[in-house]
């Protein structure tokens, strides 16, 4: 029974000192105590920090610029359904266009955000990314070819640029 006691004892001292550690530091006590008592080495706890990944790389690696209507294809992964959260957050009636290698047929279209909503960018803006005039715009309507997973795909989508910019978006076609 004494030995019971002291146990009991021992338990609510390290319960104690345990309580008034912050978290990573009564992490890195709990760790110690596990090898301690286990055998191995602490390293073998260490994080493999080579293949984390933050929301922002999780779209860009799954970003589509159109998702599919339809509602009995769901996202099968987290990413998937990231990706797509974040797609039903943008606003798709104009699109801002990066016009900056025109030359060599490369056109840059992305939807709006909120922010841009709000100021008017691309609608009573010229959607060029780099133009913030709002004087004599233009309205498009333009049939948007891009490659996304390998698969060619069209999407008609609506861009307001400055007359002057005009002649950029239909360069060579």
């Amino acid at each position: 029974k004494q030995w019971y006691q002291r146990r009991v004892r021992a338990w609510k001292v390290q319960a104690f000192h345990l309580r008034k550690m912050d978290a990573y530091t009564r992490h890195k006590e709990l760790i110690r105590n596990y090898v301690k008592f286990y055998g191995g080495k602490v390293e073998d706890f260490e994080r493999n920090a080579s293949t984390d990944r933050n929301d922002y790389t999780v779209l860009q690696q799954n970003h589509k610029f159109l998702w599919d209507s339809n509602e009995t294809e769901k996202p099968k992964t987290w990413e998937e359904q990231l990706a797509k959260r974040y797609y039903d957050k943008l606003f798709k009636e104009y699109c801002i266009a990066d016009l900056s290698q025109y030359e060599s047929k490369k056109i840059a279209l992305r939807w709006r955000i909120e922010k841009e909503v709000r100021s008017g960018k691309g609608q009573f803006i010229c959607g060029n990314k780099a133009c913030p005039d709002n004087e004599l715009l233009s309205s498009w309507e333009v049939n948007f070819a891009y490659l996304e997973g390998g698969e060619k795909k069209n999407a008609l989508v609506k861009n307001t640029v400055m007359s002057r910019l005009c002649y950029q978006t239909k360069h060579r076609q």
